[in-house]
C-alpha cells in the first residue's frame, strides 16, 4: 500500500459534520492514513481531538437552515477542490457534503457517500441531495438498502 505523500497515494477529502458523522469516517483511518487525506469538518472539541496532527480545514457551521453558511461552504469547496484537486471525496454527511460533492464533480473528482448508520427508516436529506452526484453510494444496513436499492451494502462502520 502507498504511504501518505507517496506517488501512489490518492488525494482524498473526508467531509463530514463533527460528532457521529466524523466518528463514522474515522473508522476508515487505517486506509485514509496511507493516503494524502484532508479532513473537512466543523471546529468543535471532538473534531479537534480526533483529528489532531492531521490536515484539517474547518467548514462553516451551523449548516441547518443557514443559507449564509451554505454559500460560504460552497466557496470553501470551490477554493479547496480547485487548488488541491482531490481524486476522491468521501462523506457521511451532513450539509457540508453537498457543496463538496457539487464542486468535486465539476472538477472531475470521484465521490463516495456513506449513509449514516442511525438513519434506518428514511433517507437523509444530504443522502438524497448527494445521491445523484456520487460515484459510489454505500449503506450500512439492509434496511437502508431497501431505501437505496442501487447502493452497495458495506455493513456497520460503528
Amino acid at each position: 500500500m502507498p504511504q501518505a505523500g507517496s506517488p501512489g497515494a490518492l488525494k482524498v477529502f473526508c467531509v463530514g459534520s463533527a460528532g457521529g458523522h466524523l466518528a463514522q469516517l474515522r473508522v476508515l483511518a487505517p486506509w485514509l492514513d496511507r493516503q494524502q487525506t484532508t479532513w473537512v469538518t466543523f471546529d468543535l472539541p471532538d473534531a479537534r481531538s480526533s483529528l489532531e496532527g492531521h490536515d484539517v480545514v474547518w467548514a462553516y457551521s451551523p449548516t441547518t437552515r443557514n443559507l449564509k453558511n451554505l454559500v460560504r461552504n460552497l466557496g470553501l469547496a470551490w477554493r479547496l477542490v480547485r487548488s488541491r484537486r482531490p481524486d476522491l471525496i468521501v462523506s457521511t454527511g451532513a450539509a457540508a457534503a453537498v457543496p463538496f460533492f457539487v464542486i468535486g464533480r465539476i472538477f472531475g473528482a470521484r465521490t463516495a457517500y456513506i449513509e449514516v448508520v442511525d438513519r434506518i427508516d428514511s433517507r437523509t436529506l444530504s443522502g438524497r441531495l448527494c445521491r445523484p452526484l456520487t460515484s459510489l453510494f454505500l449503506v450500512q444496513t439492509r434496511g437502508q438498502q431497501a431505501l437505496y436499492p442501487e447502493a452497495v451494502l458495506v455493513g456497520r462502520l460503528l
